[in-house]
């Protein structure tokens, strides 16, 4: 309508929200933290999206690799069990944090 003001659409989005998270936290819900590399997501780094493709493939079997080095495999005997490159095993373990028994 003419001489009308319109409502503030950041106070719209901002009440939406505030919506949303009651009804959240209203019905039970928690917030979980998921672990990094469980997802297949990450961070946004610089990089193309081909890197950052490859990167999030990476991520996705940073856990199998974890898991064999908790059960004390070397990072070779690891790749070999993944059928992957020693290289590539040992960038995923850079990567992730993930320490292995024995000569890097």
């Amino acid at each position: 309508m003419i001489g009308v003001p319109l409502p503030n659409p950041r106070d719209q989005l901002i009440d939406n929200l505030n919506q949303q998270l009651d009804a959240f936290f209203g019905a039970g819900n928690k917030i979980e933290q998921v672990a990094p590399g469980v997802s297949g997501e990450r961070e946004a780094m610089f990089g193309t999206s081909h890197s950052n493709k490859l990167r999030a493939e990476r991520d996705k079997l940073a856990p199998r690799l974890k898991e064999l080095a908790d059960n004390g495999l070397t990072v070779i005997e690891a790749a070999k069990e993944m059928g992957m490159e020693t290289k590539r095993a040992r960038l995923i373990a850079r990567e992730n944090s993930i320490k292995f028994p024995g000569p890097q």
